[in-house]
């Protein structure tokens, strides 16, 4: 194996792993109720299928870029996802990806933790993400 095909290799191993932690560290920097909705959305678009490391990596931090600007600008969240996540979710990925399946449970749990975290009552005692 040459040197560029080496290089290449370990890119393709260790670049998205190191993205994905810049990734959850700008996640972490965020509000409490951005971050909840963040994952919330990253746990629903992990459903997607087929995976590519650079795409995952992209979709992510675009992601980040887009919940760190609007809490910057103080954009409320609904704002940000409008009153029906899954489809703010599943817009968002197909700009990533050629499909994939998400359950139906996939979609009631997003939907349900952006409601929490858009500060809005489900009526549930349980708030948990």
């Amino acid at each position: 194996m040459s040197d560029a095909e080496k290089s290449g290799f370990l890119a393709k191993v260790i670049g998205p792993k190191r993205r994905w932690r810049q990734y959850k560290a700008r996640v972490r920097q965020l509000p409490p109720n951005y971050r909840t909705a963040v994952e919330a959305i990253e746990r629903y678009m992990m459903h997607f299928v087929p995976t590519d490391g650079d795409s995952d990596a992209s979709r992510f931090e675009d992601l980040a870029d887009l919940f760190e600007q609007a809490a910057a600008d103080g954009m409320p969240i609904r704002e940000i996802v409008g009153q029906d996540p899954v489809e703010f979710a599943e817009a968002f990925v197909q700009n990533y990806t050629e499909g994939g399946y998400v359950p139906t449970r996939a979609r009631k749990h997003l939907t349900d933790a952006i409601t929490r975290a858009a500060g809005e009552d489900t009526g549930k005692e349980d708030t948990t993400v």
